[in-house]
């Protein structure tokens, strides 16, 4: 017969605690619990209520599947939106709309009541901005602008607290600067990235994740606050335009460019596939953790989509001890 070390090339661990960041397929024995455990993909993607206006170039905020914040994006030329939606789990709803409409902007913000939306192209159709707003869960109010305006670019954070990175100003007029945002300005910092548009990025203002870029790459890299590391982890698939959750250690990316259904789970040292989005598509909003995310509108095979998925994620099973 068999045996897990045969299978895995490791004993099953006995461990006083869960481990806090365990890998697709580990088992280890809990001794406080005296059970066997295992982690595993539970759930799928599943579908939620859709958007109110359909649209892609969105950008996304909020905690969970029940807890979001969609804004901006197109419906084609040359319409650019400033609609605003809040999802409570089940069900859209139209908030109060941005200052600026926007495509091809960045957006970031771990909460259905605090983010942050910045630079991207403006009417009519072409014009690109620095233009920044916040949202407060009630209104969108005017803030510092970038120092330079540029479009598909990339963001992470919070309103208080965000990085932007990468972008054009052009097509062909490629970035590679970075800036921080502190809750009242925007700043240049010394971190140039190696990628310029499309990327996808999770995490936090001092430890973060991006993952493809555009063309469509398979690269990821690490940021710490100052400077950007190339990883030598690469993504299963190569994409531009995912839609990003979680943290440094724990993140999650679906769908994208060229038009995917892939999903794929980021533990901090390398990327898993996982179970497929129902639709592939590109240009969507996505936000939440690893284990509770949602992704929303997009561009799939022709025209916009309003179409919400729902993730319930990665989690710990107990096993059954024979």
């Amino acid at each position: 017969m068999t045996t897990f070390k045969e299978i895995r090339g490791t004993d099953i661990l006995a461990l006083s605690s869960d481990p806090s960041n365990p890998e697709i397929g580990q088992i280890w024995y809990n001794s406080s619990s005296g059970t066997l455990k295992g982690y595993k993909a539970v759930n799928a993607w599943a579908s939620g209520g859709n958007l109110n206006t359909a649209r892609a170039q969105l950008r996304g905020a909020g905690s969970s599947k029940s807890n979001a914040l969609v804004f901006g994006g197109t419906t084609g030329a040359p319409v650019i939106l400033t609609a605003s939606e809040s999802y409570n789990g089940t069900a859209w709803t139209n908030t109060p709309s941005m200052n600026t409409a926007k495509m091809g902007f960045a957006g970031c913000g771990n909460t259905q009541t605090a983010a942050l939306a910045f630079g991207g192209i403006t009417d009519p159709y072409v014009n690109v901005t620095a233009a920044s707003e916040s949202w407060n869960g009630t209104s969108w109010t005017n803030t510092p602008s970038l120092n330079t305006a540029k479009r598909n670019i990339d963001g992470f954070g919070t309103n208080t607290a965000a990085i932007v990175t990468g972008g054009s100003q052009a097509p062909g007029a490629q970035l590679f600067a970075t800036e921080s945002w502190n809750g009242s300005t925007w700043t240049n910092i010394p971190a140039t990235i190696p990628v310029s548009n499309a990327q996808c990025s999770f995490g936090t203002q001092t430890a973060a994740i991006m993952a493809g870029a555009g063309p469509a790459s398979n690269q990821t890299l690490s940021f710490n606050g100052s400077a950007w590391t190339t990883s030598p982890a690469l993504l299963n698939t190569a994409r531009n335009g995912a839609a990003p959750a979680g943290t440094q250690t724990a993140g999650l990316i679906a769908a994208g460019n060229p038009n995917t259904t892939a999903t794929e789970s980021w533990n901090g040292t390398s990327w898993t596939s996982l179970t497929n989005v129902a639709t592939a598509r590109r240009e969507l909003g996505g936000n939440g953790i690893q284990t509770s995310s949602i992704i929303a509108g997009g561009t799939p095979t022709s025209g916009y989509s309003s179409a919400t998925e729902v993730w319930t994620g990665l989690g710990t099973q107990t096993l059954t001890v024979s």
